[in-house]
């Protein structure tokens, strides 16, 4: 099965158990909004891909892995839409989920998403407890405080951010829980797998940092231009285009050498190389071997 077949039985497996008869219907049709169609689904990816190189012997706990994070990252872009963040009209090319359903729904939808996170996770079945343990304690590190992607939310709302600190947050939190979490799934050890994540997390800041300043809305399916107009740090306003795009090639390069010894290494670092050009703008594209 390829990875986006096994990521979109996932996540509907999942999402079916939450939408049943006595449930709130809207609710679960907003929480559906939010995760179907998906974007690139890179933090899954990167989640089974990590644990495929890693031998993958236990595939339906590295799904579920790969699910739970792409309902935190489905959360977090509906509860970073509302009003009293970034009061986004649309995601994903399409409305964003206040606009369909309204901001109570949308709030309640992206909380659900968090626990249906760990629902996931909990259901899937594993031979080894240990291994279970660990991907809890990555996941809910991933997302929470004081280093996941609620303390980069919160980032936000307080003054003299450091960038560093913002993206490690902000985004960098849930892609290093990515691969962590698909080498635990694979019962190897994870902090060998932490850098990877780490450094495409910023790869991937900085590249939409860029996109936010020079990008085309109707290609990236969302308004472009928000750091400036919320205050938010952005790599481009504190380095320059040219400094920006100069350390997202960089980023790009030290994760690619971060990827440990493992008999899928030079067809990760392959993938890593592809998948990367998809998140970078056109500019800086074509300068990356």
């Amino acid at each position: 099965m390829d990875l986006k077949t096994r990521i979109e039985q996932g996540l509907e497996e999942n999402l079916a158990r939450c939408c049943v008869a006595g449930s709130p219907p809207r609710l679960g049709e907003a929480m559906r909004y939010a995760v179907f169609p998906g974007g690139a689904r890179i933090r899954p990816k990167l989640c089974l891909s990590v644990a495929l190189t890693c031998g993958d012997d236990e595939p339906a706990l590295a799904t579920a892995a790969a699910s739970a994070i792409e309902f935190l990252h489905c959360a977090s872009l509906v509860h970073d839409d509302l009003p009293i963040f970034d009061d986004a009209d649309t995601r994903r090319g399409k409305p964003a989920t206040h606009h369909a359903y309204s901001s109570q729904l949308a709030l309640l939808a992206g909380d659900a998403l968090i626990v249906l996170a760990f629902e996931a996770l909990s259901r899937a079945p594993t031979s080894e407890c240990t291994r279970m343990a660990r991907l809890v304690r990555i996941v809910s590190a991933a997302v929470g405080m004081p280093f996941g992607i609620v303390a980069g939310q919160a980032w936000e709302s307080e003054d003299g951010a450091i960038l560093a600190d913002y993206q490690r947050a902000k985004t960098g939190s849930l892609f290093a829980a990515a691969t962590a979490a698909g080498a635990a799934a694979a019962g190897a050890e994870a902090s060998l797998w932490q850098t990877l994540g780490e450094r495409l997390g910023e790869a991937y800041q900085v590249a939409d940092d860029i996109s936010d300043v020079m990008g085309d809305p109707d290609k990236l399916g969302k308004p472009i231009g928000q750091d400036a107009t919320h205050g938010r740090p952005n790599a481009v306003a504190l380095h320059g285009l040219d400094g920006a795009t100069s350390r997202l090639k960089t980023l790009v390069s030290e994760a690619i050498d971060s990827i440990p010894p493992s008999p899928g290494q030079a067809a990760l670092k392959r993938q890593i190389v592809e998948e990367s050009k998809r998140f970078m703008p056109e500019s800086v594209v074509a300068s990356v071997a």
